[in-house]
């Protein structure tokens, strides 16, 4: 992972709130609402320290279920997704999951015990919109606001985020470049390989 991905991983990291979940035939909630009232919950985990099995048991738990991940690959695959088989675009989803999983539990650590305070903006959100974006400032001592945004949408009458945009900066196209190099130099199935090797060995791209 390149620097910046790193960077941003860990501004997303004590702000994405662990959304509650919903009644199957329930009202969804709004999503600023959802933010806004869950971003305490994780902001108090983060307090209680950096064990990383804790961390990664809150982040598959609380967080990752509210992630289409299946939506972010095939923004960061890209132009290529199309090109894949059905079988591709799993073993791609599973592995840039996993990637993330990993990812996000370092970036938790990274970011536990700091103090912050997190300001979130009301989502412009019009009856009957199934996409929006929720913007919230993270404000820390000694250190300027920093924009971070969840670009959100309502899949099975729950939403789900999509991708996560800090100080306007993606967090799926930061990973497209890299993707779409290594697609280039040895295929679908390449990529496929550099991800699942970086998994098991515990590294971070």
């Amino acid at each position: 992972m390149s620097k910046f991905t790193s960077f941003l991983m860990v501004l997303m990291a004590f702000v994405l709130p662990a959304l509650p979940s919903h009644a199957q035939n329930a009202v969804p909630t709004a999503p600023d609402a959802l933010v806004r009232s869950t971003v305490e919950d994780l902001l108090g985990v983060l307090s209680q320290g950096r064990d990383r099995r804790t961390l990664q048991t809150v982040v598959e738990q609380k967080v990752l279920p509210h992630f289409d991940f299946r939506a972010m690959t095939r923004l960061a695959v890209g132009r290529f997704w199309g090109e894949a088989t059905s079988a591709q675009q799993k073993a791609l989803e599973q592995a840039f999951r996993t990637l993330l999983v990993r990812t996000y539990t370092a970036a938790l650590s990274e970011a536990a015990n700091a103090e912050r305070k997190v300001e979130v903006k009301p989502a412009a959100l019009k009856p009957g919109d199934d996409y929006t974006t929720v913007r919230t400032l993270v404000r820390e001592p000694g250190r300027r606001p920093l924009s971070i945004d969840y670009r959100m949408t309502l899949t099975d009458k729950a939403w789900k985020v999509i991708d996560i945009v800090a100080e306007n900066a993606s967090l799926v196209i930061s990973y497209r470049g890299s993707f779409a190099s290594e697609i280039s130099r040895s295929g679908i199935d390449g990529l496929i390989r550099v991800l699942e090797d970086r998994n098991r060995q515990g590294a971070v791209v």
